[in-house]
């Protein structure tokens, strides 16, 4: 661990979920205790719960996991829809509503997600950015549980964890929901991916349970296949199975669910189209159904008829970006709805609405980057969104948006953005049932009928994630720290084992040292004259066991931040990134 001992700030913000009484680090003296600091818009947040189970379940005596949730959105900072988000995303652990991002400064964190690892006797030993980290952590405890239990500081105890009440009902966190033609082999009716209940269900014209589809892990999208496709594969709908890491084919006459791709396992750097991640929404258009591959920010297509997967859009990095499909930069597309020549995005985490064109181009309806957002109506230049998860295309051509942190739903049209509703529970999909829009209110667990011809006052508020600035030299040493986990190793046998992208916002605020290269150590010069931006950095590094062979284990370990800086003279000349490692190494 090194000679350096770092005691761990004490926890604190607004109140406690998931346990009877307020936790302290002091009080949990004597166990393991790893905080990890997520917000329930990201991805790689939710990614890092699920990781982390196997984990918690193996050392439930030794270790306790403690959320600390540091909201990016606004709508994120409300305290029921944290309460919502917890139900939701099945966290079995205690968690620290911080709000004002108090406990986040505190342990220094630059990234959703960051998990740090604190010893029973209250010193900080390792940190990590990004997910992929479970493997290490285990590692890590592998080591230190029987040294700490041989000098007598580890006493194992209860877990804190005290699980919610959460009330029946026939809809739990609904995500999307298709209407069936009467020429459908299951004859009308509405199919609805009920997330919470890891099922597809299908209910009649009045909303009555017909039939429960089980077979999934909180599928979100629902693709119905033409009638000539759906005879010819024997499957009438593609379901986006989000936490199994797959698409679904659901035959409704027999209920049979068959895997179409996607091996169950989470995709990570390096891998082929044989994995996905997270698959939130699924259209069809092109004769092929379009993914929202949400987890690693690009489209996939699908095509029934062969079963081949390819990458249509998108290059990995998180951003907004138009152009070239290929060159294109997206951030958690979640919705889709096909259109003609045109396939309407709602990209989340841009808290934009855009399109890609049949021509394979990309276009920005509404929305600027990943940090600001709003609820404002106007022109393209001006209107806002809040991280909206679903699109659909209105009977006049206009498209209808989700926008679900703003509690809402907006219509576009004309290069104009306007509000058909609001005071809507976290509102995930639409689609158009004759006169009406109906809403999936996700969080209510229902559907919502509303006028096609309503209107409605945005809030009318724009906001900028706020993150700490720190002041730079114009000549800034960017170092990524990252250690192997123990038993681990760096291996550059079959190429270079780690990557690291930097570019900025705005791009002239980097004069040299912006792009890709292999070194986690990049030697920037940014210009004075333009002041202050963000640097983006997105770093991978693999390790793989020490005695390599057959059957070794290789991991990645990656992340993204958004760093925003200030040129002056006095400013920090190396900025320190901690990808993963021992406390010394990583603080």
């Amino acid at each position: 661990m090194g000679d350096v001992h770092v005691r761990a700030p004490e926890l604190t913000g607004r109140g406690w979920l998931n346990t009877a009484a307020p936790l302290s680090v002091r009080d949990l003296r004597g166990r393991f205790v790893l905080l990890d600091f997520w917000t329930f818009c990201c991805i790689n947040c939710l990614h890092v719960i699920d990781e982390l189970r196997p984990v918690e379940e193996q050392y439930a005596d030794e270790l306790v996991v403690v959320g600390v949730h540091s909201p990016k959105f606004v709508h994120e900072a409300d305290p029921d829809a944290l309460v919502a988000a917890v139900e939701r995303y099945a966290v079995h652990h205690p968690v620290l509503d911080d709000p004002e991002l108090t406990t986040w400064q505190a342990y220094t964190a630059r990234a959703w997600p960051t998990l740090v690892l604190i010893d029973p006797e209250g010193y900080i030993v390792a940190q990590y950015a990004g997910e992929g980290h479970a493997h290490a952590i285990a590692s890590l405890l592998e080591d230190l549980v029987p040294e700490h239990r041989a000098r007598g500081t580890l006493q194992p105890g209860d877990s804190p964890y005290v699980p919610p009440v959460v009330e029946p009902s026939d809809l739990r966190f609904p995500a999307k929901a298709v209407p069936l033609p009467a020429s459908s082999v299951v004859t009308g009716g509405v199919l609805v991916a009920d997330a919470g209940h890891d099922e597809v269900v299908l209910l009649d014209h009045d909303g009555g349970v017909v039939r429960r589809f089980g077979g999934f892990r909180e599928p979100n999208g629902l693709c119905l296949l033409p009638t000539e496709v759906a005879s010819g594969v024997g499957y009438d709908v593609v379901v986006a199975d989000t936490v199994g890491h797959r698409l679904a084919g659901l035959s409704l006459a027999t209920g049979d669910v068959r895997t179409l791709a996607g091996d169950g396992t989470q995709w990570m750097q390096g891998d082929g189209t044989e994995r996905l991640s997270s698959p939130w929404d699924v259209a069809w258009w092109q004769d092929r159904v379009w993914i929202a591959m949400a987890g690693i920010h690009q489209l996939w297509t699908f095509d029934p008829a062969t079963g081949e997967v390819e990458v249509a859009a998108g290059t990995l990095n998180e951003g907004l970006l138009d152009g070239p499909a290929g060159e294109a930069w997206f951030a958690q597309t979640s919705g889709l709805a096909a259109d003609g020549d045109r396939l309407w995005l709602a990209d989340a985490e841009t808290s934009s609405l855009r399109w890609i064109d049949a021509s394979g181009r990309v276009h920005t309806a509404v929305g600027t980057g990943l940090f600001d957002f709003g609820f404002r109506d106007g022109t393209a230049d001006v209107a806002l969104l809040q991280h909206p998860l679903g699109v659909a295309v209105l009977p006049d051509g206009s498209v209808a948006v989700a926008d679900t942190y703003n509690g809402a739903v907006r219509r576009f049209a004309d290069g104009e953005l306007t509000t058909l509703a609001v005071d809507l529970a976290e509102p995930s999909g639409l689609y158009v049932d004759g006169g009406d829009l109906v809403v999936v209110e996700s969080a209510a667990h229902r559907l919502t009928r509303v006028a096609l011809g309503a209107s409605a006052a945005a809030a009318d508020f724009s906001h900028t994630t706020q993150r700490p600035v720190t002041d730079v030299g114009a000549r800034l040493s960017l170092e990524i720290a990252f250690t192997p986990p123990p038993g681990q190793k760096v291996d550059d046998r079959f190429g270079p084992p780690s990557q690291l992208l930097v570019t900025a916002t705005p791009p002239a605020l980097i004069r040299e040292g912006e792009g890709r290269g292999t070194d986690l150590r990049r030697e920037l010069v940014l210009d004075p004259a333009v002041g202050d931006g963000v640097l983006h950095v997105a770093a991978r590094a693999a390790s793989c066991d020490e005695g390599g062979g057959e059957g070794a284990a290789c991991h990645m370990h990656q992340q993204d931040w958004g760093v925003p800086v200030r040129i002056t003279a006095d400013g920090d000349a190396v900025l320190a990134l901690p990808l993963g490692g021992v406390a010394d190494a990583a603080l």
